[in-house]
């Protein structure tokens, strides 16, 4: 389905937002829409825009993403804010992905589908904290994404804290698998030995 045209503007000069069509957005609207802002997800047809980001999301995906680029394996590639296409409906923007290196077509490539994706990262946000615990990981889930890792800053001193998890391949639900507060080691999807204590984010 394609969107309708933009609504008109607002009290504020030159803001015009998309009028969502009766049924609501769908992947290919993400893709063509014009002039959405930076990091728009699809959640069950209805657009999310991202707030901006505080500086210790940006640091924790960089520390991560590193760690992850460190041992991957030639078959696998790690990716930053890419969109995951899960159904018609839903198209999410983990923070971080471990995707097959056959799904890469090149450096114009706006999105991954779900088959492509190893593992799920996403960094909780003041703004999107129900979105990340609870929305986005069930959607993973249903669309068999086997790994998901749940990131979040704890205490006053925003020390990480990393919560990974499989996914039951029968009831398509995920198991916590560790919780992991100064080094993050593991063997699936791959080998993965990334030192996440506050140390280590403040030296990114």
């Amino acid at each position: 389905m394609t969107a309708e045209p933009f609504a008109e503007p607002t009290a504020e000069r030159g803001c015009r937002w998309p009028v969502p069509p009766r049924d609501g957005f769908t992947v290919d609207d993400l893709h063509t829409l014009p002039d959405l802002p930076p990091h728009t997800e699809l959640i069950d047809g209805s657009l999310v825009f991202v707030s901006p980001q505080r500086r210790f999301h940006a640091k924790m995906i960089e520390l991560l993403m590193n760690g992850l680029r460190r041992t991957v394996p030639q078959d696998l590639e790690v990716e930053r804010e890419m969109t995951v296409v899960l159904d018609r409906r839903n198209g999410p923007e983990p923070d971080l992905s471990v995707v097959r290196a056959e799904a890469v077509t090149g450096l114009e490539q706006t999105y991954f589908e779900a088959w492509a994706v190893l593992l799920a990262v996403e960094v909780v946000s003041p703004d999107s904290e129900a979105r990340d615990r609870d929305t986005k990981p069930h959607k993973y889930a249903a669309a068999g994404i086997p790994h998901f890792w749940l990131v979040e800053a704890t205490g006053v001193d925003q020390h990480p804290v990393v919560r990974t998890y499989e996914l039951d391949p029968v009831t398509k639900v995920y198991a916590l698998t560790g919780t992991h507060r100064e080094h993050l080691k593991l063997r699936d999807p791959y080998d993965i030995d990334i030192d996440i204590s506050s140390d280590a984010l403040r030296g990114v």
